[in-house]
């Protein structure tokens, strides 16, 4: 078994009672969105942890060969398609799925654990949490696309149907376009997914605006999903 990935944590107190697994994006690490979290105006939220993890370094086909932190091998790209290794989406979904299982050790269960990404990232989101066998918490897909909708319509786990999904895309963007993005916001939802879409006037990156409207929808399925287990 391939040892627990690395990554940096940030928490709000000793004992979170919720969790976010935040994967970067093709060629970045962990720290990538750590500086995200002080703008998402989460201070008086219920506990947190945050976990960014950080993806294998790994040959990049597009990239000319070129070893560097990635989710999965995309052996051919433009702004409107992709081809890409599945069976290195299935590992690092394997390695996602891994962290969700510390988590739970660790106290939270898998009910209030969102899964979050950016491109790459988001793939590896989408992936991993709509084939979980457990419910989740929700997905923030940002700046995303799905490279595999048979997988999530083969093995798409019934535990997560309607799963809450927050997704946002750059309306610039020219590396992942929004046509893609728009794909796999109309896939999910024809799975029956409930998706927040969001677009913003930026490239292929983030905006205030953008963190602002995360930290809100995360508040929200927070205080949902606590009212729901009050008696």
């Amino acid at each position: 078994m391939d040892p627990l990935l690395t990554a940096i944590e940030l928490q709000s107190d000793e004992s979170p009672r919720f969790s976010v697994i935040w994967m970067h994006g093709l060629g970045a690490d962990g720290s990538d969105f750590v500086p995200v979290v002080p703008h998402l105006g989460l201070d008086d939220a219920p506990s947190m942890r945050f976990v960014f993890p950080n993806a294998p370094q790994i040959p990049v086909t597009c990239n000319g060969g070129y070893v560097m932190p990635a989710w999965y091998d995309i052996i051919t790209l433009d702004s409107t398609t992709r081809t890409v290794d599945e069976a290195g989406i299935l590992r690092s979904r394997e390695a996602i799925r891994r962290l969700i299982e510390r988590e739970n050790q660790r106290g939270v269960p898998s009910e209030r654990i969102f899964l979050a990404g950016f491109s790459q990232g988001g793939a590896i989101a989408y992936a991993t949490a709509l084939t979980h066998a457990e419910r989740l918490a929700g997905i923030i897909a940002l700046s995303t696309y799905i490279p595999t909708p048979a997988l999530l319509e083969t093995e798409g786990t019934a535990v997560n149907d309607g799963l809450p999904i927050f997704a946002a895309h750059g309306t610039e963007d020219d590396v992942v376009s929004p046509e893609l993005g728009i794909r796999a916001r109309d896939l999910v939802q024809r799975l029956g997914h409930a998706v927040e879409w969001r677009e913003y006037p930026m490239p292929h990156s983030v905006c205030i605006e953008e963190i602002i409207d995360i930290g809100a929808w995360l508040r929200g399925r927070m205080d949902s999903i606590t009212a729901a287990k009050t008696p």
